[in-house]
Order: structure tokens, then C-alpha cells, then sequence
């Protein structure tokens, strides 16, 4: 299974994706307090269920050390819990694609006379400016 983005945690951590992003971050919070399954680990090895991580990154989500960490947790724990890597593995898509509607503000402010274009993702775009611009 492929890594868990810290990307995506901190941001459905921080409220990214409206309602969608906050039913994601309750999804994953759901599934981490579950009992730990853990099915290859020597008992000696003190392995995280990732609660304590998710916690945390809950109170700092621009904190990308805590976003890492839990990123890292969840990993760790998917490799030894059956059950917690099927969940995980159904819960990333929508995860991801909640990261992905981040809510953009733009402002324009001081006198500013030219062009604007305002908008979430652009991609492909082509400008052609005139080489005379009003002072």
C-alpha cells in the first residue's frame, strides 16, 4: 500500500473540502480508534495505533512534523492490521479527492487598475498582452 500523504492529512485536519473533508477527518478518526489488530509485531515492539498522532495533528493541522507522524503511524499500522489496510485502502480516494477541493478566497485591494482572473486551478492557459500597458 502507498504512503498516506501528510498533504492530505493536515489539510482535511484543517477543514479542506467543507462537509465532504469533515466526514473524511471523522472516517479516519472512526477507524484509528478501532483496537489495533496486530498480527505480525513481536509484543516487545511498542508500535502506535496512531491515535495519539491523529490528536495532534487535530490541534496544530499546519504542523507538517505532525502530519508526517501520523502519516508515518498510519503506514506502520496498516502493515500489520488486515483489517485497518482494507479500511484505510477504501477511505484514501474520497480522502484525496476532499483534500483536493481546497476553498480559495482571492482579494484585490491597493488601486489595482490591470486585468484580473480569479479562479481555483487553471491549467493550459495562454495570454496574449499587448505591449503598450497604460501607466
Amino acid at each position: 500500500m502507498d504512503p498516506i500523504s501528510a498533504a492530505v492529512l493536515a489539510a482535511l485536519a484543517g477543514g479542506v473540502g467543507g462537509e465532504v473533508g469533515r466526514q473524511a477527518w471523522l472516517a479516519l478518526t472512526t477507524m484509528v480508534r478501532r483496537p489495533f489488530q496486530r498480527s505480525a509485531a513481536p509484543e516487545e515492539v511498542e508500535i502506535s495505533s496512531g491515535e495519539a498522532e491523529l490528536e495532534l495533528l487535530a490541534q496544530a493541522p499546519a504542523d507538517p512534523l505532525r502530519a508526517q507522524a501520523l502519516a508515518v503511524a498510519l503506514g506502520m499500522r496498516a502493515a500489520l492490521d488486515a483489517e485497518f489496510r482494507t479500511g484505510l485502502a477504501e477511505w484514501r480516494p474520497s480522502a484525496e479527492e476532499a483534500a483536493s477541493q481546497a476553498q480559495v478566497h482571492n482579494e484585490i485591494s491597493g488601486g489595482t487598475q490591470e486585468t484580473v482572473i480569479q479562479g481555483g486551478d487553471f491549467s493550459n492557459l495562454t495570454f496574449h498582452v499587448r505591449g503598450d500597458r497604460p501607466n
